[in-house]
């Protein structure tokens, strides 16, 4: 197989996971628990067909049992160092959500996929998180916080967390990316206006998390990266999972493609899995395993085609 055989076969895995979680399932959240049970059953399959079992982290929410699931491979020579790559699988009930928050779970599971076999120092965690959405977000009910405490409880070392959030949307046109409405005007000519790119968000304390994530994804993919970190006075970038570890004191990045700076689907009934670009979706995708893989401290360079 060459690479651009690999590349659409991981594309079309992409949008598989995206029609089955935001197709067949739909919205995903605690007032239809069904589909919270079908979407964590979908992810447990998609692990252990890798070979990887999966953790049920189990907390109660209104009443009814949730779960962050979590895979851990663990790490060769510095096991006690650990990265954290994670996203969360629920939906607020008027969408169902292929973008926010399908997308990122499908990219969980690629990610995983294409890091299979690759020898790591470091120990790696796929974590799929219950509960990002309003009206349990930055609340003691988010599965993120819940998960980002408990590590912080057990004293463990998490060297940085990778946030999946929303990154299956793209575009080309000029003027396609908005910038975020906080960020003083005379500072907008720095971001860019076209909605082609994935984003690395950190805030200023994870700015060499963001730098060695860069290089990893850079020698993997030709895609667009633009990395930054900001003041968490910004509120746009604590609006993910990343922000849960932040408040722990740990290094975090959310990766993105903007959500509502560039996607008008946005929480509506239209997110829907026909609105993503699955082909730059794939590209990403490589380039966010490739920075994965420099954190974890794996091979020198990663490639698509490589013997995992």
């Amino acid at each position: 197989m060459n690479a651009n055989d690999a590349e659409r076969a991981l594309s079309e895995r992409l949008n598989s996971h995206v029609e089955q979680l935001a197709g067949a399932i739909g919205p995903r959240h605690l007032d239809e628990p069904g589909s919270l049970e079908s979407t964590t059953r979908y992810i447990e399959r998609a692990f252990t067909e890798l070979g990887d079992p999966v953790d049920h982290q189990e907390y109660e929410v209104e009443g009814t049992q949730v779960a962050n699931l979590v895979v851990e491979r663990t790490g060769s020579r510095r096991a006690d160092e650990i990265l954290v790559v994670g996203a969360h699988y629920d939906t607020v009930p008027t969408t169902p959500g292929a973008d926010d928050n399908a997308s990122a779970v499908a990219m969980l599971i690629e990610v995983a996929r294409l890091l299979h076999g690759v020898a790591c120092q470091r120990t790696v965690r796929f974590v799929s998180f219950a509960c990002e959405e309003s009206p349990y977000f930055h609340s003691d009910t988010m599965g993120s916080v819940v998960y980002a405490q408990q590590c912080k409880k057990r004293g463990e070392r998490i060297i940085g967390m990778i946030c999946l959030e929303m990154v299956g949307y793209y575009r080309t046109e000029p003027n396609s990316q908005q910038i975020p409405p906080s960020i003083p005007q005379r500072l907008r000519w720095a971001f860019p206006h076209r909605g082609d790119f994935l984003a690395a968000v950190g805030n200023m304390r994870s700015w060499r998390l963001g730098w060695t994530f860069r290089r990893g994804f850079k020698r993997a993919t030709r895609f667009g990266l633009y990395s930054i970190s900001l003041p968490e006075v910004v509120w746009e970038i604590r609006m993910s999972d990343n922000s849960s570890f932040w408040d722990q004191g740990y290094p975090a990045l959310m990766v993105t493609d903007t959500s509502f700076l560039r996607n008008p689907h946005y929480h509506m009934s239209t997110d829907t899995p026909d609105t993503l670009d699955y082909a730059r979706m794939a590209q990403a995708t490589i380039g966010v395993a490739g920075g994965v893989s420099r954190l974890a401290k794996g091979p020198s360079s990663f490639s698509i085609l490589s013997d995992h």
